[in-house]
């Protein structure tokens, strides 16, 4: 696929963005026939795309033995039905390991994520995604977050790499994400991609899409579907009633439930899983399970959720 090919393919708000959780067995090793189930059941639920073992998917945790074999998992699990995109990132050799590791598994894209611990600063930034974008033919998309910041110019420079297709945001900086569309549009015309990367993306999708940003990360589409789907249709559709509703009825209480525990961002989105009948296991350290009291408040935020849906028929 093309970078010209992949952004178009994802620049078509068709359905959200999914992060699918990696499975686990009980012995810890990687469950692929649950796996393979949570891929399949995601692109029939109605996904744009598989973002494969990226942060949802614990990418931090697996080994690059254990990304290629679940990249490529879902590469045949979505038999090109939707775009994969894998991720890749710690320092700049690891990153390209894992970029190629991608590449043979037959993935679509990469979403590179930001280097391992330093702080680089811009010069630095740009020859490390320079390098990763090099090292195969696969379009990239930049995770701008923790310390992976940049300013309009690099985000400039960026774009006018071949094969950086676009940009995730999940800063929250939004007068900073405004400055980098406009320089990007005014420097290098042509389509240049935006997500919304924030986790529970769609608890600040509205704001995001009042400067232009439509493309969003779908962590809840993992365990609670309908409800993504509802949210996004009235987002893609204008219906900000139904989106209201469903962000003070469900998006709210999920968000401040996951505030409660570090980590709970990849943590809670297995239990929700686990409580839709697969059992994809456990989270692997240093991430933690939640407790039994908050995957009690889960299962009822996610009651509500379903109720909110039923209310509309």
């Amino acid at each position: 696929m093309t970078p010209a090919d992949l952004a178009t393919r994802l620049g078509i708000p068709s359905g959200p963005l999914f992060f699918p959780v990696t499975a686990y067995g009980p012995d810890g090793s990687v469950d692929l026939d649950a796996y393979r189930t949570h891929v399949r059941r995601g692109v029939e639920a109605g996904a744009a795309a598989v973002f494969a073992c990226c942060g949802t998917g614990e990418f931090h945790a697996l080994t690059p033995e254990e990304f290629e074999t679940c990249v490529r998992a879902a590469v045949q699990e979505t038999a090109g039905r939707v775009p994969v995109v894998a991720g890749a990132g710690y320092g700049t050799a690891l990153a390209v390991r894992y970029a190629r590791l991608a590449e043979a598994a037959g993935a679509d894209g990469l979403l590179a994520m930001p280097p391992y611990l330093v702080i680089a600063g811009q010069e630095g930034l740009l020859r490390h995604y320079r390098e990763v974008a090099a090292a195969t033919a696969l379009p990239v998309i930049v995770y701008q977050r923790d310390n992976a910041l940049f300013t309009p110019e690099t985000v400039v420079e960026l774009a006018r790499i071949d094969g950086i297709i676009g940009f995730k945001d999940g800063l929250g900086d939004l007068d900073l994400l405004q400055r980098i569309i406009s320089a990007v549009r005014t420097e290098v015309p042509g389509d240049f991609l935006y997500f919304n990367g924030l986790p529970t993306a769609e608890q600040t999708q509205l704001a995001y899409r009042g400067i232009g940003v439509t493309l969003y990360s779908s962590a809840v589409f993992c365990f609670a579907p309908e409800i993504a789907l509802a949210f996004h249709t009235a987002h893609r559709t204008g219906d900000d009633a139904t989106a209201h509703r469903l962000l003070d009825g469900f998006y709210r209480p999920f968000v401040e439930l996951r505030a409660k525990g570090r980590g709970y961002a990849v943590a809670l989105v297995k239990a929700g899983v686990r409580m839709g009948g697969l059992d994809v296991g456990e989270v692997r350290p240093p991430l933690h399970e939640p407790t039994e009291d908050h995957v009690k408040q889960l299962a009822r935020i996610i009651e509500r959720g379903h109720a909110l849906l039923d209310e509309d028929k």
